[in-house]
């Protein structure tokens, strides 16, 4: 009989990678991934209602006695592009390396997101085989293109508002169980997100006449844009202390150190410091005190003797909460300070709102962590630096969460979206188990 790793191992054998233009997907391997499914998960799909939501994402009812204050368990089936070449073992083979505690499944996938979706069905299916009834309904929400369009989860939150449907708790990707993340903390932190950045797509565009490489102006297209470009290198969004950040630092002060504890607890006073430093102490915690701005896609000329008519560069900007997409446009303007470069909003979305930290929906998060990962860890509320289909249900919830259950270190987060991505087999077992707690609760 297949157990849990091999049902895993499996589903990650399959290649559901997304792309941005959709005529590169291969559908045939979304295709059979709900066959597998199917095949793999029989008593989730005896007791629980399956609909096909825009052509292959998937949502699951399972009816409980009172259809109220539903509960929402996100997860997504695509993943990101490999390059195989980059890897050490083939990344959609699933092997299993290392011994005892380190044994690792590698795979693309592996955490990002076939993790949370397959630990999710493995703690439904042995609930439904263990005759469970949910007190009020669950829904599982598997959008297929989180990592590009999104399109799955909207169309997703779009059948559950057309029929009403108000969750009490949605829970999707986020952080993770960490040590050592925030300065002078070494006890085990659950980071919940509890909001995330907003994300915007500013293209810059500086033009000139063209011609000879041999005879260019005095400021060519690609000087004028690399000139702006720099100057948003060196002008930085300010740092600040958004709510949930304020959050965090109160919730694990009695963790930290002294003097840590003293300046995490006087934020009112100590704020400005605590960012500044947060700042300079790598790209992470840089990225929870301000917005960010890099540029990352750039062109130019067509051929290398030949002056650019048109340099382009998109600047990829993740916004702070409170902060917005037509503020941040009207401040990278101001920093250009050059006419000549055309600044167009591409696309944007602004910050997600925050969900408490407090209250029902929060407790049942906290309750569930403790009881399955460990009493030692702290729940704390986070800000989400990455954008996650989550954002969309917050139309329809007030109390949206960010967490994925599994206790990963600093390698292991790193690999994400890189090359060698893997989790610890031990680690993704344990976190089937919270999400049994997490139901049980329901």
């Amino acid at each position: 009989m297949a157990s849990p790793v091999d049902r895993f191992r499996e589903l990650l054998r399959i290649p559901t990678v997304s792309h941005a233009d959709e005529s590169e997907i291969d559908w045939e391997a979304f295709d059979a991934f709900q066959e597998t499914l199917e095949r793999l998960y029989p008593a989730v799909h005896a007791s629980l209602e399956r609909e096909v939501v825009d052509g292959h994402s998937l949502l699951f009812r399972w009816r409980g006695a009172d259809a109220g204050d539903p509960l929402v368990l996100m997860a997504h089936i695509d993943v990101v592009p490999v390059v195989e070449s980059e890897w050490d073992t083939a990344p959609f083979a699933a092997e299993i390396a290392g011994e005892g505690a380190e044994a690792a499944i590698h795979a693309r996938g592996a955490i990002d997101d076939k993790g949370s979706l397959v630990a999710i069905l493995e703690a439904v299916e042995q609930l439904a085989i263990e005759g469970f009834a949910p007190a009020r309904d669950v829904y599982l929400a598997f959008g297929h293109n989180e990592e590009t369009a999104g399109g799955g989860a909207q169309a997703i939150v779009d059948v559950l508002r057309g029929r009403g449907i108000r969750p009490a708790l949605v829970l999707d990707e986020g952080g993770a169980v960490v040590e050592g993340v925030i300065p002078g903390v070494t006890v085990p932190t659950a980071m919940v997100g509890v909001a995330e950045r907003g994300v915007m797509t500013l293209l810059l565009t500086a033009r000139e006449g063209g011609g000879h490489a041999s005879t260019p102006p005095a400021v060519p297209a690609t000087a004028r844009l690399a000139r702006a470009i720099d100057r948003l290198h060196r002008h930085p969004f300010p740092t600040r202390l958004a709510p949930p950040v304020r959050a965090m630092l109160s919730t694990i002060a009695p963790h930290a150190p002294q003097p840590l504890r003293s300046l995490f607890r006087s934020l009112a006073v100590t704020g400005p410091l605590v960012a500044t430093a947060f700042a300079r102490l790598g790209p992470e915690m840089n990225a929870i005190v301000r917005t960010t701005a890099v540029a990352t896609e750039l062109s130019g000329a067509p051929g290398e003797n030949v002056l650019a008519t048109t340099a382009k560069a998109s600047i990829n900007i993740r916004l702070l909460t409170g902060d917005t997409v037509s503020g941040a446009a009207e401040r990278v303007r101001r920093v250009v300070g050059d006419p000549e470069v055309e600044i167009e909003v591409r696309h944007g979305s602004d910050p997600s709102p925050v969900s408490p930290w407090q209250g029902d929906a929060w407790r049942r998060l906290a309750t569930a962590v403790a009881s399955s990962l460990g009493e030692d860890v702290v729940t704390t509320p986070y800000l989400q630096l990455g954008a996650s289909d989550s954002r969309w249900f917050t139309a329809i919830s007030e109390h949206v969460y960010r967490f994925t259950p599994f206790h990963l270190t600093r390698a292991e987060r790193d690999a994400l979206h890189s090359h060698n991505e893997r989790i610890r087999v031990d680690v993704w077992l344990r976190g089937i188990g919270f999400y049994r707690a997490l139901l049980a609760a329901s």
